[in-house]
């Protein structure tokens, strides 16, 4: 998951060098007033989101399994922990009812 991540972060700062120096060079457009800097991530993001969809397609389904694995687990140990609950309250439930007895 830390890999995809660290992949896709790299894809985006690849675009933003790219753009800034299309921008700066003046072959893009400049963003309006003060907003280059806006224009510049904008659309950085814009052209890093569909090259990581199609360049990272492997590590994000490795990405997933990991995460199904893990929800897989938590489950598995959520329904482990709830049955032991079921268990400890079956077996406290018949002492509960009984009336002490004096002689």
């Amino acid at each position: 998951m830390l890999r995809y991540t660290l992949m896709r972060l790299g894809i985006f700062v690849g675009c933003l060098v790219v753009v800034w120096g299309l921008v700066y060079s003046g072959l893009a457009p400049r963003g309006l007033g003060d907003s280059n800097g806006m224009w510049v991530v904008l659309l950085s993001l814009l052209l890093s989101a569909p090259i990581s969809f199609v360049v990272l397609r492997k590590e994000r389904d490795r990405a997933s399994v990991q995460v199904v694995q893990r929800v897989d687990r938590m489950k598995a140990n959520l329904e482990a922990n709830r049955s032991q609950e079921d268990e400890a309250a079956d077996q406290a439930a018949p002492s509960q009812g009984q009336a002490p007895q004096t002689s």
